[in-house]
């Protein structure tokens, strides 16, 4: 077994390696960017080697760099963890070349599976299903379009070297073809250096069902069961879970067999996933990932192994630790990734600094003897304090389940989503508790377009406890206003208290917030008339007690006959109340303090995230009409296109083509007046 190894990632994958390796008695080793130098990974490892700039070509994209960090720490092997360099024969390559172990497969295995393309006429040949499409060398426009045709609508665009979701277009008609293969290669050169794309029939309502695979280097190779990873946007995965449910048993073995094979043609070696495409009583090869995969937890979950060790294991030379015959199912997993993205606004990704981040009771990747052992396990690359970055994946966290069923884990995952506690960038919670609930996904009617086919459903507003918040709300105002006297503990002295204190008479003050999530203003009258106290908004006047919880940040109050307990979040004005496993967030609107804020003018575009102009697509002058294409902007790796709010004239354009923009920069200026004016004339 190794002494040291180098971790060439960041984020939550390399604080998972780090901990088997503190397990085993391995040393670690992080890497870290300018912007990751007080990042939680590097807290994790006993030693960290500073790689370069913020951005991952500057940084954790540099082989030259980590090559050179794994042999001046003396590190024996390097764990490249998943995305980055996790499949880039290069850097498999160099690895070897420099004497330095690559924990993962032959680099001859990376090229094969490295290209979506070449895979599929390798598994062809191995007799592995494959779905209709397109996968030649010759990539001439005019030919894919044809091919497109030829195959009939709708298909699917995939880069050939591409992986999480990037790169990848639906088209529905001939005639939008040519756009969305020109977006499509944009994108897959952007995140992996190579446009080059295949193209397969897209199949209506299909299920992504997934193989874990492990091969030794003595001739072993065996399947860890099966994922489910149906419930995906924009084709990247949401929810997952294992055993994929509802597969019969003699379906689990057919494909366990087929990725076993799969790995076998290529003389694989180490950790892999075998990813299947299924529609009714049929499977098709999609493609091979070469690494370990986010998902994995659910099938550490449900067989008791932890996978790092495993890859450490055989990377070493040693044989696999079971047998097929050996390993055994237990129970059912769901993971849950919990992202820095605005669901209501196309999952845009959200930065910022994480003010507020409570997870709920569980364990960061404990292990015992007997394998991975928890109801609730929490896989986290950041903490309290830290920044979302647009530089990176704003994942925050992965939320992993297991209960003896997959009802008993549908349950404990809805319990400890409502758990979850976050302020500052925005995130998928409460989407997440909303496909949870839903009754596709707790019956199991999965597919890929689950949440396009259920979208009025999954974004429609809920019903939040508004009146139990506001009293909470107010309780925890009144308390910071107040200071401790405040309370309901009326012999407290009144020259200590800073609220509206009278002499022999009762009091009322006004409390004037903004309900942020419905833009909405409302009052709310707190009063007090010796021992009475009441709060009135809505209309409605109930008694009104409170008081200061245990723990930071809690509250409870009485409002009526109504008890009610939660923690408020206290950000400058802004009031994060977390109650009944709901989140709300009310403004004080301090009028001393505050002035009115001013709406943008009509016609004002912004840039809806941090992130790079790509393309421009209209000139000073053009004429649009509402939802033209105006700019298209590229974020952690996506793309986002910015179209005309309503008809208008284009005036200026602010930006050009790899200018760099912050969040909410105007973009360009759009005449709405003088393009009404025209129409009328």
């Amino acid at each position: 077994m190794f002494n040291k190894i180098l971790i060439a990632n960041r984020g939550e994958i390399a604080c998972r390696v780090a901990a088997t390796c503190k397990r085993l008695g391995i040393a670690s080793v992080a890497v870290y960017s300018d912007a990751d130098a007080n990042a939680k990974h590097v807290a994790a490892c006993d030693e960290a080697v500073h790689i370069g700039g913020a951005t991952a070509a500057e940084s954790y994209l540099r082989v030259d760099r980590i090559v050179q960090a794994a042999r001046a720490s003396g590190a024996q092997a390097v764990h490249p963890g998943y995305g980055f360099l996790s499949e880039n024969e290069a850097f498999a390559q160099a690895c070897e070349a420099a004497g330095i172990a690559f924990i993962g497969p032959p680099v001859e295995a990376i090229a094969a599976m490295g290209s979506k393309a070449a895979a599929k006429a390798l598994m062809q040949s191995a007799s592995v299903p494959l779905v209709p499409g397109y996968h030649g060398d010759d990539q001439d426009a005019a030919l894919l379009h044809r091919e497109a045709d030829a195959i009939g609508y709708p298909v699917l665009l995939k880069a050939s070297a591409g992986g999480g979701g990037k790169g990848m277009r639906v088209v529905e008609r001939s005639e939008d073809f040519d756009a969305a293969l020109a977006s499509c290669k944009r994108e897959a050169a952007s995140s992996f250096g190579n446009d080059r794309v295949l193209i397969e029939k897209y199949l209506t309502r299909p299920r992504h069902v997934e193989v874990q695979v492990f091969a030794d280097t003595l001739g072993g190779t065996v399947y860890l069961f099966d994922r489910d990873c149906s419930v995906q946007r924009r084709h990247q995965k949401v929810l997952e879970e294992a055993p994929a449910p509802g597969l019969p048993s003699e379906m689990r073995r057919a494909m366990g067999e087929a990725a076993v094979a799969a790995a076998r043609a290529v003389n694989y070696v180490g950790a892999g996933t075998v990813e299947f495409i299924m529609t009714g009583a049929d499977f098709y090869f999609m493609e091979m990932n070469t690494r370990l995969q986010v998902e994995h937890p659910v099938t550490e979950m449900v067989t008791g192994l932890d996978l790092v060790e495993w890859q450490l294991r055989v990377a070493a030379g040693e044989p696999l630790p079971l047998t097929q015959p050996e390993l055994k199912l237990d129970g059912h997993a769901i993971e849950a990734r919990i992202y820095a993205e605005h669901p209501a606004r196309g999952f845009l990704p959200s930065t910022g600094r994480l003010k507020h981040l409570r997870m709920p009771k569980g364990v960061e990747f404990a292990i015992g003897s007997g394998g991975v052992k928890a109801a609730v396990r929490i896989d986290s690359g950041v903490r309290e304090g830290d920044t979302i970055t647009p530089f990176y994946d704003p994942m925050i966290a992965k939320l992993i389940v297991h209960g003896a069923t997959r009802e008993e884990a549908l349950s404990r995952m809805s319990h400890a989503l409502r758990a979850c506690e976050v302020v500052g960038p925005h995130t998928n919670v409460e989407f997440l508790q909303r496909i949870v609930t839903s009754v596709p996904f707790s019956s199991g009617d999965l597919d890929t377009g689950l949440i396009e086919r259920h979208h009025d459903a999954l974004f429609s507003a809920t019903r939040k406890p508004f009146r139990e918040a506001v009293a909470l709300a107010c309780a925890a105002l009144l308390n910071r206003e107040g200071g401790e006297a405040a309370r309901n503990t009326h012999d407290a002295s009144p020259w200590s208290a800073l609220s509206h204190w009278r002499l022999n008479s009762g009091y009322t003050q006004t409390l004037n917030w903004r309900d942020v999530e419905k833009e909405a203003d409302f009052p709310a009258i707190f009063a007090r008339d010796g021992a009475a106290q009441t709060l009135t908004f809505d209309d409605v006047s109930d008694r009104f007690t409170w008081w200061r919880g245990d723990g930071p940040h809690a509250f409870g109050a009485t409002l009526g006959d109504q008890h009610v307990t939660g923690r408020v979040f206290i950000d400058g004005d802004a009031f994060h109340v977390f109650c009944r496993g709901d989140a709300l967030a009310f403004e004080w609107q301090n009028l001393l303090a505050h002035a009115a804020d001013t709406e943008h003018g009509e016609g004002r575009l912004t840039a809806p995230m941090p992130g790079k102009v790509i393309a421009v697509l209209v000139e000073p002058g053009a004429m649009v009409e509402k939802g033209t294409p105006l700019i298209v902007m590229e974020a952690m790796k996506m793309e986002h296109t910015i179209g005309a709010p309503t008809a208008g004239t284009v005036s200026e354009v602010l930006y050009a083509v790899g200018d760099q923009v912050a969040d909410g920069a105007q973009l360009l200026v759009l005449d709405v007046e003088w393009a009404a004016h025209a129409r009328c004339a």
